[in-house]
């Protein structure tokens, strides 16, 4: 699986319009909400409005490359929330939250379909298609207006690839697959090391780094080996039968080195 890449810069990736929007009161929202995430630097994913305990207003916002800090979400609650209380886009009181977009996102944009391609997404149309509205399968790749879906959810007779005009679809998301979360893993270790070297917490990486550590790899040094003296110790030459021997020899009675 290929890690997320549009080829597009940040510039156009924040004029870049969404193709999936809300109706009603989630529109007021994001006609108000939109121009300012953007002339922050950050785009506008998705708008949602519920009544379960009390009324709460969510907005998903990214950065362009797709990250998204708790600081960026404190940021964009101070900037947004006086300029919501003038425009008053909601008629009662509401409580304002402000998260990413999360793992299993909703796709809003022709770059998220392009940047998501080869993964699992679930699609629910605002326009059927061929009258059906709901579908299931792998992104095979943005065709123009549509997407190409290559789909799991097939039932006798049904085509096993077929294109949506993102138009006309009212939801598509990610599903949580193993080799979405292993990609998510890898880009937020990366902008971890990104942000710590930004900090100077950590050193930027050289280009023989990487050559390096397979050098290195399991390659701990050894123990250094204990020296051992081999060399035979010779024998003492100051003991009590070298000493009678060698009496002996001075009275005649056997040669020096008997007895040795």
């Amino acid at each position: 699986m290929t890690e997320p890449n549009t080829g597009s810069t940040d510039a156009e990736l924040l004029a870049e319009p969404r193709l999936v929007v809300e109706p009603g009161a989630a529109a007021r929202v994001s006609a108000v909400a939109g121009p300012v995430l953007e002339g922050m630097g950050y785009r506008l994913v998705r708008i949602r409005i519920s009544g379960e305990a009390g009324c709460t207003v969510q907005i998903m916002a990214e950065r362009p490359d797709g990250s998204m800090q708790i600081e960026d979400c404190e940021a964009i609650s101070r900037a947004l929330s006086p300029v919501l209380d003038v425009a008053d886009p909601v008629e009662r009181a509401y409580r304002l939250e402000i998260s990413s977009p999360g793992i299993d996102r909703p796709l809003v944009r022709r770059s998220d379909f392009e940047r998501y391609t080869g993964h699992l997404v679930k699609v629910d149309m605002a326009v059927a298609h061929e009258g059906r509205k709901r579908f299931r399968g792998k992104i095979a790749g943005v065709e123009g207006d549509a997407i190409r879906l290559i789909r799991d959810d097939l039932k006798a007779g049904d085509d096993v690839e077929v294109l949506l005009v993102m138009e006309d679809i009212g939801e598509a998301r990610l599903v949580l697959t193993d080799e979405l979360i292993a990609q998510s893993m890898r880009r937020g270790k990366a902008e971890a090391r990104e942000i710590r070297r930004n900090l100077g917490l950590e050193p930027p990486a050289a280009p023989h780094a990487e050559i390096s550590a397979k050098i290195t790899k399991n390659t701990k040094p050894q123990k250094k080996p204990a020296l051992i003296n081999t060399q035979k110790k010779p024998a003492p030459t100051n003991t009590k039968k070298h000493r009678l021997a060698a009496d002996r020899a001075r009275r005649g009675e056997i040669e020096p080195d008997e007895g040795d």
